[in-house]
C-alpha cells in the first residue's frame, strides 16, 4: 500500500471521527428537545394539561380496581375541602375551581409482600376533571379529558374515549348527577 493511500485512508477516517463528533450531539440533543411537554397538551376544544400542573402531590380521594386496572383519584385543596365538608353528601355542589386527576395503570401482583396484594405495573391513563360553571355551562359546569399513555414513545395523546372536546365523559357521569356528576365518594379515613 503507497504512503499516500494510508494517508488519505487517514484523514478519511479523521473527517468520518469529526463529523460524529459534530453530528451525535446534535442528533441526541434533537431528541432531547422533541421529547413531549405534557403542559403543552390540550383536548381539542377542552381542557389542557397545564390546567392540572401539580396534580402528582395532590391528596388522594379513593382508589379503585377494575378487572384490568388499577386507579388513585387525586384532587385539589377545594375538592379535599368541599369533600370535607361532606359534599355531595350534605346536598350542597363541589365549588366552581374543584379539579380531579385519576392516574390508572396496569396491574401486577408484588411478589415479595407476604401477602397478596397488586400493585400498579405500566402507567394506562391519566384522567382530569375540573368544575368551572362559567366556562363549561352545558354540563353543569364540569369538563372531562382523558390522556391514553404509550409506553413505547413516553407520549400522551387524547384517548380514544376522549378525542375531543370538554362534553366526553359527561354522558357517563349523568349517572351520578345527584352527587354532583361525581363516582368516586370520599371514604371515612
Amino acid at each position: 500500500m503507497s504512503s499516500i493511500a494510508i494517508v488519505n485512508g487517514l484523514k478519511s477516517k479523521n473527517i468520518l471521527a469529526i463529523a460524529l463528533s459534530i453530528a451525535l450531539p446534535t442528533v441526541v440533543g434533537s431528541l432531547a428537545l422533541a421529547a413531549q411537554d405534557r403542559y403543552s397538551l390540550i383536548i381539542p376544544d377542552g381542557l389542557a394539561w397545564s390546567e392540572f400542573r401539580g396534580y402528582e402531590t395532590w391528596q388522594d380521594v379513593a382508589v379503585s380496581q377494575t378487572g384490568t386496572s388499577l386507579k388513585v383519584i387525586v384532587a385539589n385543596d377545594a375538592m379535599i375541602n368541599a369533600y370535607k365538608d361532606g359534599v355531595p353528601g350534605n346536598g350542597k355542589l363541589f365549588p366552581d375551581g374543584s379539579k380531579v386527576a385519576k392516574i390508572e395503570w396496569s396491574f401486577k401482583l408484588n411478589t415479595v409482600s407476604p401477602y397478596f396484594v397488586n400493585v400498579p405495573d405500566t402507567l394506562k391513563t391519566v384522567a382530569f376533571i375540573e368544575k368551572d360553571t362559567r366556562r363549561f355551562p352545558n354540563t353543569h359546569g364540569w369538563a372531562y379529558a382523558q390522556w391514553a399513555y404509550d409506553p413505547a414513545t413516553d407520549t400522551f395523546k387524547p384517548s380514544e374515549l376522549n378525542p375531543s372536546g370538554t362534553e366526553c365523559g359527561y354522558a357517563c357521569h349523568t349517572k351520578v348527577s345527584a352527587q354532583d356528576y361525581i363516582f368516586t365518594t370520599y371514604p371515612k379515613r
